[in-house]
């Protein structure tokens, strides 16, 4: 799932080298914290929140999947 996160993370910026995600676990959920250059932040989050809550929802549909509670934030 980190690796998902990367590869649609690195699409949607201008600035792929600047991505990163660090992989937090919290007792039973897995939390994924994804940075971008400061220019990206806009490009990660879209209009109201729209790309965001997509990648959320694809990241959680995964996990699922897998067994595991896991959620995405993104970090300034």
């Amino acid at each position: 799932m980190k690796d998902l996160l990367i590869y649609i993370a690195r699409n949607l910026v201008e600035h792929p080298d600047a991505v990163s995600v660090t992989e937090v676990q919290r007792d039973q959920e897995v939390t994924l914290e994804l940075r971008v250059a400061p220019d990206d932040m806009g490009k990660v989050i879209g209009r109201q929140g729209r790309i965001a809550r997509e990648i959320r929802k694809l990241i959680y549909a995964c996990g699922q999947r897998a067994g595991q509670r896991v959620s995405v934030d993104i970090v300034d």
